[in-house]
């Protein structure tokens, strides 16, 4: 019998759209997939349906009309290369992300053999993207909550990475003693949402755990300013701290950056958006290596 799924599948996305969902036909093909068990849906050469697809689907379908995460349905994220699990509780990793992990992964391709630091580390996206794309390096994740450490620990083996992933609060300031000036590369997405400023999107809002939503203090830099406070603990001379944050946060982390003297070439990078996204400081002292383009002191842009 011809397979109905073109029709379901433009069905599924008319329901979506209806719903407000930003990519419904991205969306209803993905879920299509997913009921079928393949990783690509040829709608050209429609396969058959198996018993129950149609019941299957239509619940995932009313499940994303309600806004739950898209991750969390297939229980799957593509980041860079790397398809990772994701788990309610834990912060599904974004795309915009992506671009910071390129930044500390061409750091750590600068050296022999980098050991990089990954603190907040969530799914394990930013680690295990370092553990994969620069194979000489060693790498260490860090997380407060156990149930994001049990996710990495079991992405890594996922994708054959044998990162040290450990609880930690980032806010320690004994947390990992042991690589005190040793560090070639710190990298995080920390929470840095303002307690005032509850995300619009019903995914994120509804889904993505608080702890790794809202960064402490009146303007949500409490947690990324330990982060920068951990750095320039663990980082040796010359190591890098690429970080991401909001887009209106990057005259305060920078501020945040320069007030100890620790770091210099102190300044904010995009996204892929053109929006300010990450801030890129190298740790101070004898045999700094300076950032390409970055100025010492205080970045303007």
């Amino acid at each position: 019998m011809t397979s109905d799924l073109p029709a379901l599948v433009r069905a599924a996305a008319a329901v979506l759209a209806d719903a407000g969902i930003a990519s419904p036909r991205p969306d209803a093909e993905t879920l299509a997939a997913h009921v079928l068990g393949v990783d690509r849906l040829n709608l050209i050469l429609p396969p058959p349906l198996p018993p129950g697809f149609a019941g299957a689907y239509a619940e995932l379908v009313d499940r994303r009309r309600r806004r739950e995460p898209l991750q969390h349905l297939t229980g799957r994220v593509t980041f860079r290369y790397l398809d990772l699990l994701v788990r309610p509780g834990v912060f599904v990793p974004r795309p915009e992300t992506e671009v910071v992990a390129q930044v500390a992964i061409d750091a750590a391709r600068g050296v022999a053999r980098p050991l990089v630091v990954d603190l907040c580390t969530g799914a394990g996206g930013l680690a295990l993207a370092v553990a994969t794309e620069v194979p000489a390096s060693r790498v260490w994740a860090i997380d407060r909550s156990r149930e994001a450490v049990r996710l990495t620990t079991t992405n890594a083996a996922r994708v054959g990475a044998s990162p040290s992933v450990v609880v930690g609060d980032v806010r320690d300031p004994t947390l990992l003693g042991e690589l005190t000036g040793r560090v070639d590369v710190v990298v995080s997405n920390p929470p840095y949402i303002p307690p005032d400023a509850v995300p619009v999107d019903p995914e994120v809002r509804d889904h993505d755990p608080e702890l790794a939503l809202y960064g402490g203090g009146p303007d949500g830099l409490a947690v990324p300013g330990a982060v920068i406070a951990a750095a320039a603990r663990l980082l040796r001379p010359g190591g890098l701290l690429v970080m991401e944050h909001a887009d209106v946060q990057g005259p305060r982390t920078r501020r945040l950056a320069a007030a100890g003297g620790a770091f210099t070439g102190v300044h904010t990078r995009p996204d892929l958006t053109g929006r300010d996204r990450m801030l890129v400081v190298t740790r101070a002292g004898t045999g700094c290596r300076g950032e390409p383009g970055a100025a010492d002191g205080v970045g303007d842009y």
